[in-house]
């Protein structure tokens, strides 16, 4: 749960707050015969919401979470009215240089069999508990997913959203690219002091502002 922490704050006091692991992620079910696409995985949160009687909502999202929240943005215009998105994936990626540590370069069933417990050696401490949380197959077709990106691709599909949209980026991650062009189009772009990829652990208080839209 990267934002439980946060949605404790008092900033963000009397707002109803809904976390949902992604399928094959956390505690959510493994289903073998789900794609994990990114268009799936935002169906998938489509269902959670309509479950719980949510329009409108604001989603807070991260890394491959931005991604999937905005294709549910554009596929369910009804559920969404506000993106704060932490370093989400916009571009998709070649295979050269291939998303979430290099999975998606691997076949799926190296990657189980062998790779999977290689990169978990390899990856930082958070990624890797978050990451043994996660059924491998799943990882795997969601570095898939997330390689190969939407069409139109999410840059393009952020840009032309009509909600309120904010972009957080670490100060610790480098420049945005294209951070002009975002905000020509509307986006808020945020760059967050003394953070990197995991904002809301690195700068809380930062990122609380930017949810509760203090900050």
């Amino acid at each position: 749960m990267y934002h439980a922490h946060i949605a404790a704050r008092p900033e963000l006091a009397g707002r109803r707050s809904l976390f949902v692991d992604l399928p094959g992620h956390g505690t959510s079910d493994r289903p073998e015969d789900f794609g994990y696409t990114l268009e799936e995985h935002a169906d998938a949160v489509a269902v959670a919401l309509d479950a719980a009687g949510a329009t409108g909502a604001e989603l807070i999202a991260h890394s491959m979470g931005g991604a999937v929240a905005i294709v549910l943005a554009h596929r369910r215009p009804d559920l969404v009215s506000r993106l704060v998105l932490t370093e989400a994936n916009l571009d998709a990626f070649p295979p050269s240089t291939a998303a979430s540590s290099g999975i998606a370069a691997h076949e799926e069933d190296e990657f189980v069999e062998t790779e999977h417990a290689r990169v978990l050696e390899a990856v930082g401490p958070l990624w890797a508990a978050t990451m043994r949380l996660a059924d491998p197959r799943a990882l795997h077709r969601s570095a898939v997913g997330l390689r190969k990106g939407s069409d139109p691709v999410m840059r393009t599909l952020l840009e032309g959203l009509p909600v309120d949209r904010v972009f957080l980026q670490g100060e610790r991650s480098g420049e945005l690219a294209g951070r002009e062009r975002l905000e020509a189009a509307g986006v808020r772009v945020q760059t967050v002091p003394g953070a990197g990829h995991n904002v809301m652990f690195d700068n809380p208080d930062a990122f609380a502002a930017a949810v509760a839209g203090t900050g």
